[in-house]
């Protein structure tokens, strides 16, 4: 799909929103202990964040996979984002993976609470490489 410039901006600003909005979910499923999804909501959080980037810098990718090869090629391996963060985003991919898809895992606190502030430092780093 090839998107003209103003068409880009609204689809970028829309996965802006997203990413926030997802994660301001996060608050409301704490208070009850929710964290098979909040390691969903955290997830997702960062995939719209990174999303938001893709698009912004014109790169196409149809799938969960492809986000993380794009990702680590045009941004961890040149240095824009570093190591730790592509090794966080994996992280938080495998997590949301498991706690979606393993009837046998669940996450915990211990799992997610501190990848919270961590899933937010990577949201507002992310958006701030966008124009």
């Amino acid at each position: 799909m090839s998107l003209n410039d103003e068409e880009r901006q609204i689809v970028v600003n829309l996965e802006k929103e997203k990413a926030l909005n997802t994660f301001a979910e996060i608050d409301v499923l704490r208070q009850v202990g929710l964290w098979n999804n909040i390691a969903n909501r955290l997830y997702y959080s960062a995939f719209h964040a990174v999303s938001a980037l893709l698009i912004n810098d014109h790169h196409q990718v149809n799938t969960h996979h492809g986000v993380v090869i794009v990702l680590h090629q045009f941004y961890v391996k040149t240095g824009i984002l570093s190591k730790q963060d592509g090794t966080f985003y994996s992280q938080l991919q495998t997590m949301r993976e498991k706690s979606d898809y393993n009837c046998t895992y669940y996450a915990t606190e211990e799992d997610t609470a501190p990848r919270i502030e961590q899933t937010k430092q990577f949201i507002d780093k992310v958006l701030s490489l966008i124009n």
